[in-house]
């Protein structure tokens, strides 16, 4: 393996520490092996025998008593790789300034599952890394007890060190390690997991890992890294999705300054996966760049040159007017229900498609020798790139070696691996080289997999006492006869479905050949915007508080469902009560032209509510003064200060999304191709505080990249209609006139 010229790969990094341990003597392998679990021998009355966690894959101990952590799963600024190792630590009883933390590198038979994405990596890791931890403190005690000729439950931790308070003796963990690696791993009903009562770790904010090298600005992000004779493409793709290069003028591209190779690439068909295109590859990025716009490239566009924005919208209305295709939930007599209504609002909702706009763009390093392949990358699913990268190449998964690098943020996009396929195949093409794929920030934003756009038609009905009676929901999204594309479709779940004895949700599909995929909060993100704005619509009309109304719907503490269905409305409801009272609802005099709004929002496991304060000009300039948000995300936040943050960068992100975010498609293409026209919020127009509380529930912890995200939007959009009466029913905001003050 080659080693890095401005940084080290994780790969190596970890294979260096492990020679160099290993030869000094005394290292700590804990129980050996390459699995993640081994296990138990199978229990009384046929039970299925308890996985048991091998320390092995996640901790390695030093003669000297430094402590490595092996961080399995992807950081793309979520946090992960400094809230997993804390779980270990709490566990191990480490003194966090023991603890050196390494990305692994793809091994899911030794690490288990190894992605990032739904905010699955708290849950999916929770339990399993505290027995890991667990099954290591175990070792290390009865390799102290068995040196001091004592019994095991004499022995305690401490901040990496076994004590004998009996006799005033300590073990620091490095004199224990050679010991310690050469006994059996316990099973899960010997080594348990500590109590809560007694963490010391988990709970605090510890110093995040890399917080140094990020803030002095050290090459530790995937588009920094480097390798010695490196060379860098870029890959040009048809601006038409889908499109396919027939002919280029490859020989005066190849005839340029600092150009190695310009080449035509097939492609595959698959949108995912590998695309057709012009590659160019160059000494430096630059050279390649230069050159691509010398390009002249006669392009088969295909079919989606037919497709627009604006089709899709006369599309939409035109089966607004129609019956809905099919249904994907129906409960009682909805028509009935609205005819029999003391008052009912009919109301379209509107919502564009939206690029990822990650600020790290698209890359990707790779090399192809003797048949076998390495990659660098910066991938949510490295797993799932590995065999993308193998079936494009004709090659075994066992022949691809992937490297988890830094990611300068995904929020989905990484969860496809085109770009990483792209690296692999252009690197195949020149063997023995390695091969960076950068892409520019105009081929990340207009060859995207954008989160869907969608229209809903909604129709409610309260009775007289201002309880919501019918709700029926005419879904027009993407997709072709019942099958949505990524991240388009409605669930028959989604809140209020449970809570309104007459519902119904139906839904018809327009085709498109625009590539869609998850994007934070996939579905959450738009949906809990329509969803709670037309609730602030019925509570209106039904003469009633916004958030009592919502309170009335939710009705008493209980699960509402089964299985994926499930709908604790007793979690909801603390959170919605608790945001009500920290934000004065209803208890404070606001200014003219100031309003309070709420929303609320169940998705990843997480259950938000959020009321934003907003202030409205004469001009329609918008000011959002201050966001409170509650969330229920279990028993644990493991680590504080990450957590604050994903809370807050996830309003910031609401916000964005709310007021300028819009990808358009005009004859098959993205006509957006920066922030310019696909803006962020800035600093000056973010709320001056965004106010986070966390309600401790009796429930494993979860996720926090998604959950919070949601109520943002329809909290903001309804705290609009309350300080100046006109309800958003189309975003951006910038549609309706609307801009930052």
């Amino acid at each position: 393996m080659r080693r890095p010229v401005e940084n080290q790969g994780p790969g190596l990094e970890r294979r260096f520490f492990l020679r160099v341990s290993l030869v000094a003597g005394g290292a700590m392998l804990l129980g050996g092996g390459t699995s993640a679990v081994a296990q138990a021998p199978a229990q009384a009355g046929g039970r299925r025998p308890q996985a048991v966690p091998k320390p092995s894959a996640f901790v390695q101990i030093d003669a000297n008593g430094t402590v490595t952590l092996m961080a399995k799963n992807p950081e793309m600024g979520q946090g992960i790789k400094t809230a997993l190792p804390m779980i270990l630590a709490e566990e191990l009883d480490l003194d966090w300034k023991m603890v050196k933390v390494v990305q692994a590198d793809l091994d899911e038979a030794k690490y288990g599952s190894q992605s990032a994405g739904g905010s699955r990596s708290t849950p999916n890791n929770w339990d399993l890394l505290r027995r890991v931890g667990a099954s290591a403190r175990w070792m290390l005690v009865q390799a102290a007890a068995q040196s001091w000729g004592v019994a095991e439950g004499e022995c305690s931790t401490e901040l990496g060190r076994v004590m004998h308070p009996a006799s005033g003796r300590s073990f620091g963990y490095g004199e224990l390690a050679a010991k310690a690696a050469a006994l059996p791993v316990p099973d899960g009903a010997v080594a348990k997991p500590k109590d809560a009562k007694d963490y010391k770790i988990i709970g605090k904010s510890m110093p995040t890992v890399d917080l140094p090298a990020m803030v002095s600005g050290k090459p530790i992000y995937s588009i920094d890294f480097k390798l010695p004779g490196m060379l860098y493409a870029v890959f040009e793709k048809c601006p038409v999705f889908g499109g396919k290069a027939v002919r280029a003028n490859l020989e005066e591209i190849q005839a340029m300054p600092g150009i190695r190779h310009a080449f035509l690439v097939e492609g595959n068909g698959d949108l995912t996966s590998l695309v057709s295109g012009v590659a160019i590859v160059a000494t430096k990025w630059w050279y390649a760049n230069q050159a691509r716009k010398s390009l002249k490239v006669e392009w088969e566009e295909g079919p989606t040159v037919a497709h627009s924005s604006a089709g899709y919208a006369a599309k939409a209305e035109e089966l607004f007017g129609q019956k809905p295709a099919f249904t994907i939930r129906k409960d009682g007599d909805v028509e009935a229900a609205l005819a029999g209504a003391a008052k009912t609002v009919d109301a379209k909702y509107t919502f564009p498609f939206i690029s990822h706009a990650q600020l790290e763009p698209g890359n990707c390093t790779a090399q192809y020798q003797d048949g076998k392949l390495e990659i660098w990358a910066p991938s949510q699913t490295p797993g799932r790139g590995q065999q993308m990268a193998a079936q494009a190449l004709g090659l075994k998964n066992t022949d691809v070696t992937v490297h988890q690098l830094r990611t300068g943020g995904g929020f989905g996009r990484r969860l496809a691996n085109d770009y990483l396929v792209e690296a692999s195949w252009i690197a195949k093409q020149i063997p023995g080289v390695p091969v960076k794929l950068l892409c520019s920030r105009e081929d990340d934003m207009r060859h995207d997999f954008y989160r869907p756009g969608g229209y809903q038609h909604l129709r409610g009905g309260v009775d007289a006492s201002g309880r919501i009676v019918g709700w029926h929901d005419h879904f027009v999204s993407f997709g072709v006869g019942e099958k949505f594309v990524s991240s388009s479709n409605i669930s028959p779940a989604d809140f209020p479905a449970q809570f309104v004895p007459n519902f119904a949700v139906e839904a018809t599909l327009i085709p498109t050949g625009v590539p869609t995929g998850p994007l934070r909060a996939p579905r959450s993100n738009s949906l809990a915007w329509v969803i709670h704005s037309f609730l602030d619509e019925l509570a209106y009309a039904a003469g009633k508080d916004p958030v009592q109304f919502r309170l009335d719907l939710l009705g008493e503490p209980r699960v509402v469902g089964k299985g994926m269905e499930a709908y604790d409305a007793g979690r909801m409801r603390a959170c919605l009560e608790l945001v009500a009272e920290k934000s004065g609802w209803g208890k404070r005099k606001l200014p003219k032209g100031t309003g309070l709004g709420v929303g609320f929002h169940y998705s990843h496991s997480g259950y938000f509510a959020e009321v934003a304060e907003v202030s409205v000009d004469a001009n329609s300039r918008v000011k959002v003064n201050k966001v409170w948000a509650v969330g229920d995300v279990g028993s644990h936040i493991i680590h504080p200060s990450s957590a604050l943050n994903q809370v807050q960068g996830a309003v910031i992100d609401g916000l964005s999304e709310l007021m300028a975010q819009e990808i358009t498609i005009e004859k098959g293409r993205t006509v957006q191709s920066n922030y310019h026209q696909h803006q962020m919020v800035r600093m000056k127009q973010a709320p001056p505080e965004i106010e986070v509380h966390f309600i401790r529930s009796n429930h494993p912890p979860t996720g926090l990249g998604e959950p919070p995200l949601p109520p943002l939007l329809p909290a903001v959009a309804n705290a609009i209609f309350a300080a100046c009466g006109k309800r958003v029913r189309t975003l951006p905001l910038a549609k309706e006139g609307f801009r930052w003050a």
